[in-house]
């Protein structure tokens, strides 16, 4: 029995917390997909986001690692964007 699709947990923080009154969603993608997907179909959903698309660091099982990098079956996906201090 063949499974196309992953499921992922997405940890929210910071803006992304804000927008979606979330603090995790879990999503199913296809297999082969980036982190960076996971960004866009945010961002998708709620477009205010989109100036963040491109500040935001991704990490995956608690570490960092590029938007190209693909997700696997019950990966933990982090999206961090940038936090001003104060």
């Amino acid at each position: 029995m063949s499974n196309d699709l992953i499921t992922v947990t997405i940890k929210l923080f910071a803006i992304y917390q804000e927008v979606y009154g979330v603090n995790e969603l879990m999503w199913d993608f296809p297999h082969g997909t980036s982190v960076q997907a996971v960004c866009d179909r945010l961002i998708n959903e709620y477009p205010q986001l989109s100036p963040w698309r491109d500040l935001t660091r991704f990490g995956i099982n608690l570490q960092f690692v590029s938007p190209q990098t693909i997700l696997q079956n019950h990966d933990e996906v982090v999206l961090i964007p940038p936090v001003s201090g104060g």
